[in-house]
Formats: structure tokens, sequence, C-alpha cells
């Protein structure tokens, strides 16, 4: 019986080998660009969530310390579908392709994910929700729920996506790290659009039925910029069907197989995994909190529902402020993706570049103690400063904002790069790969997301202990990288690099 189960593991592997290595030389770079191009529709969504989502749920009556448990469906739904769509996707037999299946999918579900969200005011109040009476608890629940579902379809998109440009690259390395370096380019284009939609006031205009009585200025702009991200996932290209295997896919069991693949990794891909991890531990609180931390701590505002007018004008004033230093690190971010591989050849391989990159990171971050310290001063030598903080102040933190599209061009692309050739190899397949590539992603958004309203709370308020503390951690991860990460070959195909990734 023990055979058997061998043999059938070994069918299901083949089988599996049979689909992954169908493409012998890459694809032409036009098709690459092509599928990497839906990245800026998956980042035009990612990109409102980031900039206008915090200060919304805020809005709705939901306290600051408790607005971070709302991130937690991004990790959960992360690290269930991710490797589960990329399990799948591994395996597809449909005429269309592995992947396309799923990217249409995940499009859909983006469809019905920001009506929910767009929506919610309305419908709470419509059942019920007291305008002037927060919180709004039917308007948050069904937020919430459409909250869940847009963070399900996104990462349904984007699993698929990476592990289509794996499939494209055929084992090049060099021809992966473009792929990727391509798909974080047109991440940044999706973050220009939705980091400018969500700088607009007066955005809502576009669509002028999006104000209602219990959906103000602040929600209507909201509602419109989720109409134009439908419209851009609609616009997108379609993508020719990928060749799919004639042969049976394998019997081996979804969970039996994530856990082999862990149970396999060699130490370049644990490395890479604890390097990624701690990674993202210095991200997390500084994406979830930027456009917050702009109206609380930069220009003074507050936007509890008791506060007052003023204060939340000045808040609202911050957040707009923080949506373009999103923008202008998004440019960055766009100039960077497509200078990647010249500036890993001047630096000495990719593993040094995110090294150095991760220490840019932690100035970045320890620089807001800086600008929250001024910001605080101007405030408290004029009387409470009821018109924001001074132009050097603001140009400070937008310059933060700009500098840190640098480090984050590296690391929407070389950690997935890397997977890709540490694992190509492997049984798993690049979707099942890069799902577990995605749970040293996740996991760290758990913990900011659970810990990091009460951490702030331990520390008097605010958002600047855990931009400390992800200072340190990118600190550590930069260490990490240039000490223990393998380097890849910087020019070989990647199957000749298999010893590197798992058995």
């Amino acid at each position: 019986m023990v055979g058997h189960q061998m043999e059938k593991a070994s069918n299901g592997t083949a089988a599996l080998e049979m689909q992954t290595g169908e493409l012998d030389q890459p694809s032409p770079l036009r098709k690459i660009i092509s599928v990497a191009s839906i990245a800026a529709g998956v980042q035009f969504g990612w990109a409102l969530q980031l900039s206008l989502l915090t200060p919304y749920v805020q809005l709705l009556g939901i306290p600051h310390k408790w607005a971070s448990l709302i991130w937690l469906c991004g990790p959960i739904s992360g690290m269930l579908v991710q490797p589960i769509v990329g399990y799948h996707s591994d395996r597809c037999t449909s005429r269309f392709g592995r992947r396309r299946p799923f990217i249409v999918a995940g499009a859909g579900l983006v469809t019905v994910a920001v009506f929910l969200i767009g929506y919610a005011a309305d419908i709470g109040h419509s059942m019920g929700d007291q305008l002037n009476k927060p919180p709004r608890t039917r308007a948050i629940a069904i937020f919430a729920l459409g909250f869940w579902i847009l963070d399900v379809a996104n990462n349904t998109l984007q699993g698929p996506c990476r592990a289509f440009l794996a499939d494209l690259s055929a084992g090049n390395a060099k021809k992966t790290r473009t792929a990727n370096a391509f798909f974080s380019f047109f991440m940044a284009v999706g973050n220009v659009l939705g980091y400018a939609a969500g700088s607009y006031r007066n955005l809502y205009k576009v669509v002028p039925f999006t104000m209602t009585e219990s959906c103000d200025l602040y929600c209507a702009n909201l509602k419109t910029c989720f109409f134009l991200s439908i419209t851009l996932l609609l616009l997108e290209k379609p993508w020719t069907p990928e060749p799919t295997a004639d042969g049976k896919a394998s019997n081996v069991p979804f969970f039996g197989e994530i856990f082999g693949a862990f149970k396999e990794l060699k130490r370049p891909m644990w490395m890479l995994l604890i390097v990624t991890a701690l990674n993202w531990i210095a991200w997390f609180p500084f994406l979830l909190f930027d456009t917050d931390w702009m109206g609380r701590e930069v220009y003074g505002g507050d936007s509890d529902a008791a506060a007052t007018n003023a204060a939340k004008k000045l808040y609202n004033d911050g957040v707009r402020a923080g949506a373009l230093g999103l923008m202008l690190n998004a440019i960055v971010l766009g100039f960077m993706s497509l200078g990647v591989e010249w500036v890993g050849r001047k630096l000495g391989g990719a593993k040094r570049l995110w090294g150095v990159v991760n220490f840019i990171l932690a100035i970045c971050l320890a620089m807001t103690v800086l600008v929250t310290k001024q910001a605080e001063n101007h405030r408290r030598d004029h009387g409470g400063a009821k018109t924001g903080p001074p132009g050097n102040v603001t140009a400070g933190a937008l310059t933060l904002f700009a500098v840190l599209g640098i480090p984050q061009a590296i690391t929407f692309s070389i950690p997935f790069a890397l997977a890709s050739i540490f694992s190509t190899n492997s049984g798993a397949g690049q979707g099942l790969s890069l799902g577990v590539l995605n749970l040293a992603i996740v996991v760290p958004q758990m913990v900011v997301s659970v810990g990091g309203g009460p951490f702030d709370e331990l520390f008097g308020g605010g958002n600047i202990p855990a931009f400390v503390l992800g200072a340190i951690a990118a600190a550590v991860s930069g260490v990490l990288a240039l000490t223990v990460l393998p380097s890849p070959p910087p020019d070989a195909p990647a199957f000749k690099t298999g010893a590197m990734g798992f058995h």
C-alpha cells in the first residue's frame, strides 16, 4: 500500500512537471509585459485601501486602536487563499489555461466587493443606522464583509499572475527577475492612479450620484474611486490562453503537499522566508497607517466621531497630503522598478541590493520620529496651530514617502523572483511555491494587525511606536539579507539552481 501511494505521488509529480515545464524557451517580452500589466488594476484597489480605508472605518465609528483589526482579513485570506489558488492553478486543465480562470474569477469578486464597501454607509442607513450616533454598526458589518471579499479577490488575482510570469520565464533567472520587475512597475502605475484619486477632494463630481444623505464628501470620493477600480480592471488587456498538460493532475492532497513543501525546504529558502517576514514586519505599520500618521501626528487632526469639526478638517487635510505622498512614492517605485536589474548589477547582486535598501527603509521609518517631533513643537509654539504644519515639516514628510519608493520596488520584485528561482525544481509548482512565500508576508501582517493598535496605546497612542519597531525589523532584515541569504546565479537558467531551494 505504501508503494502504491508512492507511485501515485510520483505520477502526480510527473504530471505537474509536465505542466510547469512545457515552455522550453522564455516567452517574448511583450507577452510578459501584457501579463504583468494586470498588476495595475490589482494595485489600484490596494492603493485605495492603504490611503483611504483606515480613515474611513474610523469615520464609521471604530476607535483608532481597534481600526487595525479590520486589516486582519488581508493576512487571513492571504494565508489560505494564495496557497490554495496557487495549488489548484498549478493543476488546472481548463482550455483557457491554468492561471486565467482564477484571474477572471478574482476580477469578478473585486466587482462584488467594491460595491459592498462603497455602499456600506447607504445600506447601513437604510437598515437603521443613525447618522448622528456612531458607531454605525450595520455599515461597519457590511463594510467588513466587502473588505474580506476584496482581499480574497486580490489574493486570487495576484498569486496566479506572478505564477504565470514564472511560467512564461521558462526557468531563466534573468527573465524571471525582469518579469517581476515589470510586475512591480505596473504596481507603481496602479499606485499612482489610486493615490492620485485618493488625494483629489472633488473626485465625487465625476460620478455625482455617489453623494447621498448617509454618504458625505469623503465617503462619496471613496465610492467613486472603487467605480474607477472596476473600470480599470475591465480595461485590462486579455491574455492568450497558456498551454495546459494532457496528463492527469497530481493526486497529492493540498495540505499534504504544502506541509511537504515546508518539510523539504532547504536552508536558502528558509533564509528567504525569514528575511521576507522581517522585511514585512518593518513595512506593515507604515503601509497601514501612513495616511493616518499624516492626519493625526503631522497635521494634528482627529478622526474620532466626537472630535471637533476643525480637528476633523485637519485630519482630512493630512490624509489628502498623505495620499499625495503615496503618489510620489509610487512614481519613485515605478522608475526604480525599471532599474532594478541595472542597480543590482552595480551593487553586486540581488541579495546585496535587498540588504542595502532595507537599511534605507530603516532610516526612513526612524525619521518619522523627527518629523513628528517637529510638527508637535510647531503646534506647541503656535498655540495649537489650527492650520496644519509648516511647509518644511510637510516637505520632510513627503520626502520620506518618496524615498520609501526605492526599497518598496525591491520588496515587490526581488523576493518573488528569488522564490521562483530557488523553487523551480520543486514538485510543488510555481503557484504553490509563491503561496508559501506569501505566508512569510501575511503572518507578519497578522501580528501587526492584532498588536499594532494596543502596542501604540501601550506607549501613549499614535503610530510612532510601531514605526520605530518597524525600523528595527528593517535593520535586522538588512543584516540577514547581506550575511545569510544566498546569491542566485546572475544570468544562468533557474533550473540550474535547484540545489539552492527545495530538495
